[in-house]
């Protein structure tokens, strides 16, 4: 079949990411670190914000907006909390610098927060939220954009970016709590998901450019249209954009990164100025009551969500990041499927940098 995925072992996957990115001049380290957790995205299953991104990299880095060798710095870094300039490179080196100092703190001071300033995408929140839970820490992550996409409630125009949060707690025998969800009804990329294979989108996920709901993806793309988390105000979109604007407070505004529309209002863009900003926290469970007390409670919660009885028509009941964790085991085994239509992108990326293709 012409649109059958073209299966790519994960440890392939990501060597040619390295290979990418090394082409752009960034130093060996931060693309192996920035690939690894490309893939653990895939291999999770998110393949809006794994290699699906790559193609958009390639594009910044050469507009402009991204500096791959960047190489981050503390700006700021004030007992429990700190600040991270990611000097314009790629956000995930700098994202894992803020979030290591974060758990850092948090073993000192029981609570650690970092934001990040003058960074770019970083990929999925919850690669950052989950670097809390070996040591034993709740983590969490957000991010903003200074691409919008979000009309608030009752607008009819894009005003902050999806906004997403994830938040990480380790169990014990159960797999860890992981949620990581955008603060608009569905993510950019999975509407860019839906237009690589050519499939409608559920009505209700966006706008087309009058502000009318769409099932046609490259439309809603075009519009930047996109629905708070709920949909309408009858099913709490409002909800939706007050988690989008907390989001741009402590991403953008606590840390001095973009917040709402200021990227377009300020002329940022024709500066070749992103400034997105993130923020990541880690608490120290310990510092509240016993760390196996605690991922006991989590196992006996998480159980009893995972093993009730389901309404008429479904299987299961999960908990988040349980799909993810059994989709990454099954994609080591089996490999990461990737659309045809960005196999090919890949392999164009790979023939403009002289490097191997993909596929």
């Amino acid at each position: 079949m012409a649109d059958a995925p073209v299966v790519v072992n994960h440890e392939q996957l990501a060597d040619f990411i390295v290979s990418v990115l090394e082409a752009l001049k960034m130093s060996p380290k931060n693309a192996r670190l920035t690939a690894d957790l490309m893939v653990r995205t895939d291999l999770r299953g998110v393949d809006s914000h794994g290699i699906g991104m790559l193609p958009k990299y390639v594009e910044w880095t050469h507009l402009g907006f991204i500096h791959p060798s960047a190489e981050p710095t503390v700006a700021h870094d004030d007992l429990a909390t700190g600040l991270v300039d990611g000097q314009k490179g790629l956000g995930h080196p700098a994202s894992v610098m803020a979030m290591e100092l974060a758990i850092t703190k948090a073993a000192t001071y029981g609570m650690g927060i970092v934001a990040v300033r003058n960074s770019n995408h970083f990929g999925a929140c919850a690669n950052y939220s989950m670097m809390a839970l070996n040591r034993g820490m709740i983590g969490l992550a957000f991010t903003n954009s200074p691409f919008v996409a979000m009309a608030p409630t009752f607008g009819r125009k894009p005003m902050m970016g999806t906004n997403p949060i994830s938040v990480a707690a380790p169990a014990a025998r159960r797999e860890p709590y992981v949620l990581d969800m955008a603060t608009t009804t569905v993510a950019v990329g999975k509407l860019s998901i839906a237009m690589r294979w050519g499939k409608p989108i559920p009505e209700g996920w966006g706008l087309d450019e009058e502000a009318n709901p769409t099932t046609d993806a490259r439309k809603v793309l075009a519009s930047r249209l996109l629905s708070p988390l709920g949909g309408t105000r009858e099913l709490g979109s409002h909800k939706g954009y007050g988690l989008g604007v907390l989001v741009d407070i402590l991403s953008g505004v606590l840390g001095g990164a973009v917040y709402g529309d200021v990227s377009d209002r300020k002329g940022l863009r024709a500066q070749k100025l992103t400034n997105t900003g993130h923020c990541f926290a880690a608490i120290d469970i310990k510092r509240f009551r016993p760390l196996e007390d605690f991922t006991a409670d989590m196992d006996d919660m998480l159980g009893q969500l995972q093993d009730m009885p389901t309404a008429e028509g479904h299987e299961r009941v999960y908990t988040a990041g349980q799909p993810e964790a059994e989709t990454e085991r099954h994609r080591r085994v089996s490999g990461i499927p990737v659309a045809p239509v960005l196999a090919q992108q890949c392999n164009e990326v790979a023939a403009s940098l002289g490097i191997k293709p993909l596929t």
